[in-house]
């Protein structure tokens, strides 16, 4: 009996705990059998009815977007799309920058950070820092004896002007052949060592701050340094900051991440790869980040979306030349114009005789999409002796095809003297457009909506749509 009461209890327990769940996070809607809660509508909806957004929406309006956003997802699972390798990779790859960044703890981040401080420590073998000044003349590889001596001698009488009184700097940035230093007075910046060559290292480090020393020559050319300070390194809570920036900037947090991921494949034994390893941290951190866990869920919705709208609708109405001139055709007082337009191609040659024979070439060839490789073929194989610019034109876009066509002249109008021969090849306009493709872009974008919203249709029939309005009315009032 005490056995039994127990059981009662726990499972009185779970029931309690979904109760509690359902009232804090009821269910807006049932799509094909799967519930959404409200906190995922509230994510979507919010994330996308900001106060930067134009076309705002309120609830009841959203409802039937997200229901349609939901629709072409369960089209898209029904097809597999998420089973396409294409798709798995790129989804991925798009959680995947969420989630690596995750795993790489304050820790890690520290022990790299100090691990770079203490080999720079290191490599000063118990120097310190200097910071010496240079001014430079070249003498160039295998260069002639009189190069050579041209050279010497410059050094030399630079080096006389300054033990005469002039200031480093000053010489420096008017006479040093090192551009990158003779701007800054010939400093080259703080060093340590193994950062220059072996002789002007071993030099500079024998000087006094504010010593010069005698030119020396290097593989390079001759060099006059001069020490302008020396210091240790500084603490590693003084320059841990500045290394951190440093190390960040240098992906120090995607070389953690692949590590770890590493780290954890390998301590399976074998038993785990490096990609089911991440699709387990990604269950993890979405477990305990409700945020994360819907923008996981956009990245894996919203692509299988875009490619069953793809699939399905955008591609096909794209290609279907026949069905996009009957649409245009029943649409065609939509395409209207309120002002001339001029369909064509404006034409720069290098002569007035090439260009008759592009116009020539151009009136041959009526299918006006293949003009553009028509000209490269025939005139442009080999070097651009025609400038070709193809689309719709209205009065006030170009110049020269307002003087040539709109006859509209304001001002002497300016060619390209490497191209001043100038014409025009193509239709006027004056009412609207004659064909499909004269406004190809609009109405390639007005068709593929129509499809679009007849697959929507279809969906709402094809699968079941329970909308919840008590659960509806509590979005963001809870």
């Amino acid at each position: 009996m005490r056995r039994n009461y127990y059981l009662f209890s726990f499972l009185f327990s779970l029931l309690s705990l979904s109760a509690f769940a359902q009232e804090n996070d009821p269910i807006v809607m049932r799509i094909n059998g799967k519930n959404v809660p409200r906190s995922e509508f509230e994510y979507h909806f919010n994330k996308n009815n900001t106060d930067e957004v134009i076309d705002r929406k309120s609830v009841d309006e959203y409802v039937e977007l997200f229901i349609n956003y939901k629709l072409k997802v369960e089209a898209a699972l029904d097809a597999k799309l998420d089973t396409l390798s294409s798709y798995q990779q790129e989804f991925r790859s798009y959680r995947d920058q969420q989630i690596r960044p995750l795993m790489v703890t304050p820790e890690a981040e520290e022990a790299e950070v100090r691990a770079y401080y203490e080999n720079m420590l290191s490599q000063l073998e118990g120097k310190q820092l200097i910071q010496p000044a240079h001014i430079f003349v070249r003498v160039p590889q295998q260069s002639s004896a009189d190069q050579q001596a041209a050279a010497k001698a410059r050094i030399d009488s630079i080096y006389s002007v300054i033990i005469g009184g002039q200031d480093f700097a000053e010489v420096a940035a008017r006479t040093s052949e090192d551009p990158s230093t003779a701007q800054r007075g010939g400093i080259i910046g703080w060093i340590g060592p193994h950062q220059l060559l072996k002789e002007i290292e071993d030099a500079a480090y024998a000087l006094q701050v504010g010593e010069m020393g005698q030119p020396l020559q290097s593989t390079v050319g001759w060099h006059i340094l001069k020490l302008m300070d020396q210091k240790p390194l500084e603490p590693y809570d003084t320059l841990a900051p500045r290394i951190r920036t440093f190390l960040e900037a240098r992906g120090m947090r995607d070389r953690i991440a692949d590590t770890m991921v590493d780290s954890l494949a390998k301590a399976s034994g074998g038993q785990k790869t490096v990609q089911q390893v991440l699709d387990e941290q990604a269950e993890h951190f979405a477990a305990q980040d409700q945020e994360l866990k819907y923008l996981i869920q956009e990245y894996h919705d919203g692509l299988l979306l875009y490619e069953i709208c793809q699939r399905q609708v955008w591609e096909p109405a794209a290609k279907d030349t026949a069905a996009l001139e009957s649409y245009f055709k029943k649409n065609k007082k939509a395409y209207a114009f309120d002002k001339p337009h001029y369909t064509g191609a404006l034409l720069q040659a290098q002569s007035p005789a090439l260009l008759k024979q592009v116009q020539k070439a151009l009136k041959k060839q009526k299918d006006e999409s293949r003009w553009a490789d028509l000209v490269k073929t025939l005139f442009n194989k080999d070097s651009v002796q025609v400038r070709f610019e193809r689309r719709m034109f209205t009065q006030g876009d170009n110049a020269l095809v307002d003087s040539l066509v709109f006859k509209v002249r304001q001002g002497k109008t300016k060619l390209n003297p490497r191209y001043p021969a100038v014409g025009v090849q193509g239709r006027m306009l004056k009412k609207g457009p004659a064909y499909w493709y004269d406004v190809s872009s609009q109405v390639v974008a007005d068709y593929q909506a129509l499809k679009e919203q007849e697959f929507v249709e279809e969906l709402r029939r094809r699968y079941k749509v329970e909308v919840f309005k008590d659960a509806i009315a509590t979005v963001n009032k809870h």
